[in-house]
């Protein structure tokens, strides 16, 4: 789960909500989302399991809760997660130990680093 922990920390979650969500998720109990997460979810899960089941129900159901152009968006950013998971597992790539996209530390807190 850790280049997941990185984008919800990049996309703003402190490390309480980045740690109830993850919890959330791993779950499997998504009766708490909109229903929109979860059919985002449920997409995400099957095109991660079975991909070659992707049907025409599959998009219709994204099109209903997003739109033609945000259901696109679902696919295509479900489409490049897997890929880069992948990747990132076959080479055995680390991931970084800190949140590459937050801010450098200031000049004060840079001093006080050993």
């Amino acid at each position: 789960m850790g280049h997941c922990e990185m984008l919800l920390a990049v996309a703003g979650l402190d490390q309480n909500a980045l740690e109830e969500r993850t919890r959330l998720l791993a779950s499997k109990d998504w009766t708490s989302l909109p229903p929109y997460d979860r059919a985002a979810f449920f997409f995400a899960k099957k095109f991660s399991k079975e991909p070659w089941t992707i049907d025409d129900s599959d998009r219709a159901r994204l099109i209903a809760h997003f739109g033609r152009y945000r259901a696109l968006d679902v696919i295509w950013w479900a489409s490049r997660c897997h890929y880069m998971t992948r990747v990132a597992d076959g080479f055995q790539l680390p991931l970084e130990r800190e949140n590459v996209f937050a801010p450098p530390p200031s000049a004060e807190a840079a001093k006080k680093k050993p």
